[in-house]
């Protein structure tokens, strides 16, 4: 497969990937209140014939995360069953490849909707209570315009 660049990598996610949170087991205490852990995670999800292209992501961003393939089960509706598709999965959530590669990749630099969702993560990422302290300096970053120098990868 011929190398991909950065901007591809925008596009792509721009239409199947997604700047969420995972929830990590056990409870974390803020103050006299108890919450899940909320994890802040990237995650570029494609059907598993894809697979080829997710790794090529994962290699030109440098990270060391698996991808994983599910297979697919029937989804039933209305009597009927329709078989989906195997999906791979590159999920993101360790703190080092957040603030190292993924932020700086996509920071100001995806627009539309896609754009929308990767300001109000990290907005969620400062504000929620259930986000660990660790994962809140990535919001203080991009508070402190951190991320707004063009010296970081795909400038």
């Amino acid at each position: 497969m011929q190398e991909i660049s950065y901007e591809y990598i925008r596009g792509l996610v721009d239409g199947e990937g997604s700047f969420t949170f995972c929830t990590r087991p056990g409870l974390l205490r803020v103050g006299s209140d108890t919450f899940k852990p909320r994890i802040p995670a990237f995650i570029l999800s494609m059907n598993s014939r894809d697979r080829d292209l997710i790794i090529s992501v994962k290699d030109k961003l440098d990270l060391k995360n698996r991808v994983y393939t599910y297979r697919s089960t029937p989804l039933h509706a209305f009597n009927k069953s329709y078989i989906r598709g195997s999906k791979s999965i590159l999920i993101v959530r360790d703190f080092p490849s957040l603030k190292n590669i993924i932020i700086p990749v996509f920071y100001g630099k995806l627009r539309g909707y896609k754009g929308i969702q990767f300001n109000a993560w990290l907005e969620l990422i400062g504000t929620d209570p259930a986000v660990p302290s660790l994962y809140k300096l990535l919001y203080k970053f991009h508070k402190s315009g951190f991320y707004k120098k063009d010296s970081y990868l795909g400038g």
